[in-house]
């Protein structure tokens, strides 16, 4: 049944008082779910071209949250609220690439995976595992780039230089499972995020903010994000190929993917299912 609109009934209001309540309401959880879903739908009929450049980007934009965070870190003295301040850092690559509407892997672990359970079928699951292959590999390509112009000899100062290498360090700091149950956490955070937007209006950029400023601040770990600062260990030579794939990449991308999937998506459309069916069946 569907949700009565914000001052519908109301005695109280006149036609245009009761649109300007219902404008103020929340959207009903059904909207924010067929928002989320057409988002996944758009984004699995790009070209391929389309989604090999978007997600370039978005790996490039992620970048600059381990250069901001790396820069904040450097500018302030060794403490034990440090990590409070260069964590801001690490949300600014989010703002870039959501609010340009780039390809991220992250996100299309919530907005692909709407449509599976909505249509269940074969095309759609294959539609989905050829937008998630391109994405990443690209979102991952533009990363390694990013690392790559870090490596630059007098493009930042020493103190900058060091904050990186330092910074570079976390995606190497445990072992697969810690590492794995991080991503999930991480995960299931992106997704959330995308799942509020919607719903968020004029909040966009602060609800992007909090959200990613969690995930920094907690120290957990994001196939993307953290795949810069791991790109940049191994030019460095503070971490092997084989560390990059089996300790930082391979549990990453199993966590996030797991936090993504399970925990918001297969939750949240669980929730709305029910009524999915009713309006199929009154259609």
């Amino acid at each position: 049944m569907p949700e009565p609109q914000a001052g519908a009934d109301s005695p109280h209001l006149d036609d245009e008082q009761r649109e300007q309540a219902a404008d103020h309401a929340s959207p009903h959880p059904l909207v924010i779910h067929e928002v989320v879903r057409e988002e996944g739908e758009t984004a699995m009929e790009r070209t391929a071209s389309a989604l090999m450049w978007s997600a370039l980007a978005a790996g490039l934009s992620m970048g600059f949250s381990f250069l901001v965070q790396a820069i904040l870190q450097s500018a302030l003295p060794e403490s034990s609220w440090r990590h409070l301040i260069s964590s801001l850092g690490y949300t600014i690559g989010f703002v870039f690439v959501i609010l340009g509407r780039q390809q991220l892997f992250t996100e299309s672990t919530l907005t692909a995976v709407l449509p599976v359970l909505t249509r269940r079928d074969r095309q759609t699951v294959g539609k989905t595992l050829r937008l998630w292959a391109i994405v990443l590999f690209f979102n991952l390509v533009g990363t390694t780039i990013f690392a790559a112009l870090l490596q630059f000899k007098g493009v930042f100062g020493p103190e900058v230089m060091a904050a990186l290498a330092d910074v570079a360090h976390a995606p190497f700091s445990a072992g697969f499972g810690v590492t794995l149950v991080r991503a999930v956490f991480a995960g299931w955070l992106i997704a959330l995020m995308v799942w509020l937007l919607p719903s968020a209006r004029s909040a966009r950029v602060l609800t992007i903010l909090l959200v990613t400023y969690t995930v920094g601040l907690s120290k957990l770990t994001h196939v993307i994000a953290s795949s810069a600062e791991a790109a940049f260990a191994v030019m460095s030579d503070a971490a092997s190929i084989g560390e990059y794939f089996g300790v930082f990449l391979l549990p990453t991308l199993i966590g996030n993917m797991i936090g993504g999937i399970s925990m918001v998506a297969i939750v949240n459309h669980a929730a709305i299912a029910p009524e999915i069916q009713d309006s199929q069946r009154g259609s």
